[in-house]
């Protein structure tokens, strides 16, 4: 599926072991760390003895996520649903759930971050999962701008009967993630009676049992393995619940012609955000909207930091020129 690329990465504890696809002993931690749905997955547990039922368990809610919501499987749910063409359709939970947050995150920013923006992400080369867009191509033509449809997307909460305009490509990957890492820490935390982290290429969410001093994560400007040293502005930040993302333009980025390209679009131009911010991290009562928050913040550019301000959202704010903000009482770094 189209994932939001984030920067925010976490091993649980700032005295983790090397990165390794099997669990590793973190003092009374285990953890986990592969590859799905186009991203790195984290998974961090409090219980040693449950690592292998919450992967399992995890597993299962990214293929299921996967097949539901990918606008890169032509068998995908949401795919095979522009085959009604505008007509009401009943759709899986799992699909309407997604939808309801991807709504939600329009709602919220009065369509900053918008799920309308399918056929344009296409048309700038995000077509396809983003280890195969080639770094470097011709030059891009737009010749249509984007227009906004949201609102016209309406979903029937008791039901389940969505209806997409004829035509719209549904994209999902701005809050898809970090809905569903939410859900998957819930999950786990409630069926297992542990506490859990999950990080969906840094979208990240906790639950359940909080770990001695909280969790620890390591939120950086450049993507890279939490258990290396930083590559430029980074911070040890321990939060005890709720949710963690960021999102950056310094991640996903190819070249159209003599265009750099990044994957957060602005719909009120159809392109790539020209912000005078590279990356911004957001904490919230959910990884939903936390990552809501971030997307839009990196579209407002230098105005988000009043309106994140107003929210009361805590926020670390990374200038392009590597100056960094922090506001509404950001989390103290971990000692």
């Amino acid at each position: 599926m189209n994932s939001v690329s984030t920067d925010t990465t976490s091993t649980g504890t700032t005295s983790a072991g090397t990165t390794s696809t099997q669990g590793q002993t973190l003092s009374d931690l285990r953890w986990a760390e592969w590859k799905a749905i186009g991203t790195t997955i984290r998974l961090v547990v409090t219980d040693p003895a449950q690592l292998d039922s919450a992967r399992s368990m995890l597993e299962d809610d990214l293929a299921a996520l996967d097949a539901a919501c990918s606008r890169f499987r032509d068998d995908s749910e949401l795919i095979r649903l522009e085959a009604r063409g505008g007509r009401p359709t009943t759709v899986s939970a799992l699909l309407a759930g997604a939808v309801r947050a991807a709504l939600r995150g329009a709602l919220l920013t009065d369509g900053l971050v918008d799920p309308t923006v399918g056929r344009t992400m296409e048309a700038i080369g995000y077509d396809r999962d983003f280890a195969a867009v080639p770094a470097k191509d011709g030059a891009v033509r737009v010749t249509v701008s984007h227009v906004p449809q949201w609102r016209q997307i309406h979903l029937d909460d008791a039901t389940n009967l969505l209806t997409v305009p004829a035509g719209v490509r549904v994209d999902l990957g701005a809050t898809a993630k970090a809905w569903a890492a939410d859900r998957s820490a819930e999950g786990i935390a409630r069926v297992l009676g542990c506490g859990a982290l999950v990080s969906l290429g840094g979208d990240i969410a906790v639950a359940g049992q909080v770990p001695p001093g909280g969790w620890s994560i390591r939120v950086q400007d450049v993507t890279g393995d939490p258990l290396t040293p930083a590559r430029g502005p980074a911070d040890v930040i321990t939060i005890r619940e709720g949710g963690l993302a960021t999102s950056s333009t310094s991640a996903r980025r190819w070249q159209r012609g003599g265009d750099l390209m990044h994957h957060i679009l602005d719909p009120r131009t159809g392109r790539p955000a020209d912000s005078d911010l590279r990356t911004v991290s957001v904490a919230a009562g959910s990884a939903l909207d936390a990552n809501i928050a971030s997307t839009a913040s990196i579209i407002r550019g230098r105005s988000a930091a009043g309106w994140l301000a107003k929210l009361g959202l805590p926020a670390r704010m990374v200038a392009v020129d590597g100056s960094v903000t922090t506001i509404a009482n950001w989390p103290e770094a971990a000692s």
